[in-house]
């Protein structure tokens, strides 16, 4: 039995989307979603997929798609629609079926992290887009994670490096496009428990020269190969030789061959 085994996937997703009711938790959410709303606007498609940890969590619902679909692992009553409840390495829809993928922590809470970018590329159409977001181990929350006993909220997933993640977005045909980290802020909850002013969460959601923010934001496009066609197929006696051109056959009216030819050579003795 390996670690991954071991590990209650259901009791940490719950756990994490209770802790996002916090105000450092809603603070989180409103950055990323201020990032998302700005990378993504100018997007548009047939279907956006969110591959998340709770339906109570959606993200760039200002974009221009006309189906937007959010899956999570575990069902609850009165789910509305346009909710599907599946694990995030097994998404229960065909291929090349989407034009806008949101990873939201998907990786970070999973037993195969891989597998879910992996997925996530299968029902990608091409030249369809990715945008991921996942915790940051290079940073102050990073360093909480570390030191923490307890693996509720954000302290229970994996915190995966941004440079393997962008690796495996180019072995599965991605361009990047774009990638920095945001939400420079220290882990803790704030006793008074007010939002965060307009200016506040603008500064929070800007990416930082310093790969310190609390989560990275990776946006990268499924580039689509053009087949290479097969050589076309032909026969020499399909081939219409021009008049005056090296090859050509006897039956061609030039100078000098056939009988048009001899005609005008006797005419001119």
């Amino acid at each position: 039995m390996t670690a991954s085994d071991e590990i209650d996937y259901p009791a940490r997703h719950e756990s994490f989307e209770r802790w996002v009711q916090t105000p450092l938790g809603r603070a989180l959410l409103a950055s990323q979603r201020a990032v998302l709303d700005s990378k993504l606007q100018a997007l548009t498609g047939a279907r956006q997929l969110q591959v998340g940890l709770s339906h109570r969590l959606p993200l760039a619902s200002g974009t221009d798609f006309a189906q937007k679909i959010i899956t999570c692992p575990v069902w609850h009553t009165h789910m509305p629609d346009g909710v599907a409840v599946c694990d995030a390495d097994e998404l229960p829809f065909p291929g090349s079926s989407m034009d806008l993928v949101i990873l939201h922590h998907a990786a970070d809470f999973s037993p195969d992290p891989h597998q879910v970018l992996r997925e996530s590329a299968r029902v990608l159409r091409g030249e369809g887009r990715i945008a991921l977001i996942g915790f940051n181990p290079l940073s102050f929350w990073g360093l909480r994670r570390l030191v923490s006993r307890h693996r509720v909220g954000p302290w229970g997933g994996r915190f995966l490096m941004r440079s393997r993640m962008e690796d495996w977005l180019r072995l599965l045909g991605f361009e990047l496009e774009a990638s920095a980290t945001y939400f420079c802020t220290l882990p803790l909850q704030r006793r008074n428990g007010t939002a965060l002013s307009r200016d506040r969460l603008a500064g929070r959601s800007r990416p930082h020269l310093l790969p310190t923010g609390a989560y990275y934001c990776i946006l990268a496009r499924k580039r689509e190969y053009a087949p290479i066609r097969p050589r076309a197929s032909w026969r020499k006696n399909k081939v219409i030789s021009m008049p005056g051109t090296v090859g050509v056959s006897n039956g061609c009216a030039s100078r000098g061959s056939g009988r048009v030819g001899r005609e005008r050579a006797d005419q001119e003795q």
